[in-house]
């Protein structure tokens, strides 16, 4: 491709970023995730989960839930940390996790469906949240159970696909149609951060939005360090 052609390209996406950057808001769909709507769930990202986890590599599932926490972090999201048998076989949370939240014990439960311990239930609650974003290790034990048992109590729960595993492509994919059929919503992370952000003039989390994609969101964030280090670009102005 002709440098011509690369520098037209970056200015028609900055240029998109531009656009309506000074437009008067309108509201959008009501299933839409916001800061102020929703809490996080992360069960199960342990040592023993991950060693059998084989639908996602192991080095992207950890970059991508990593990801998912630095972004419910940066926008003040309710997070709830879980860990099955900790200490007697799964291992510590990712310590990538608990790094993101160091004050934060994660509840520690011996029920495989998280939704049976009533501590993991009234932590939700506590929110005050109705919407519910849920990653966990094995998609298909750790995950379908307490989706489904949320969508039975009148959550809306939305399900974070590339922030989970299971021990096979077949079970994985299995347990997401059958949380799909329920009323679940299949989301990725970076769909996640960019739908709390919503708009590039939001400038509060702008920088942090902005860095977690750099670290986190392989080529869409390194598009991001060459256009504000090459062009000096920013969305929304």
């Amino acid at each position: 491709m002709k440098i011509s052609n690369i520098f037209n390209a970056l200015a028609l996406v900055l240029s998109l970023g531009l656009i309506g950057a000074n437009a008067e808001a309108a509201p959008g769909a009501n299933s839409l995730l916001t800061p102020e709507n929703h809490a996080l769930l992360l069960i199960d990202h342990q040592p023993q989960m991950a060693f059998a986890t084989r639908s996602i590599d192991i080095a992207e599932l950890r970059n991508n839930v990593t990801g998912l926490t630095k972004s419910a972090k940066a926008f003040n999201v309710p997070t709830i940390l879980t860990t099955v048998a900790g200490q007697s076989f799964s291992g510590p949370i990712f310590p990538e996790i608990q790094a993101v939240f160091p004050e934060q014990t994660p509840i520690d439960r011996t029920t495989m469906n998280s939704w049976e311990d009533q501590r993991v239930v009234d932590a939700v609650a506590k929110s005050g949240r109705k919407k519910l974003v849920v990653a966990a290790l094995w998609t298909e034990v750790c995950g379908v159970m307490p989706v489904l048992s949320a969508i039975d109590q009148g959550y809306e729960v939305y399900f974070v696909t590339d922030a989970s595993g299971g021990i096979s492509n077949e079970a994985n994919d299995r347990a997401i149609e059958r949380m799909v059929q329920a009323g679940a919503h299949p989301i990725t992370w970076v769909q996640y951060l960019l739908e709390l952000q919503r708009d590039w003039a939001r400038g509060e989390t702008y920088a942090a939005v902005t860095d977690i994609a750099k670290e986190h969101a392989g080529g869409y964030g390194l598009g991001i360090f060459y256009a504000q280090t090459m062009l000096h670009a920013k969305e929304g102005q």
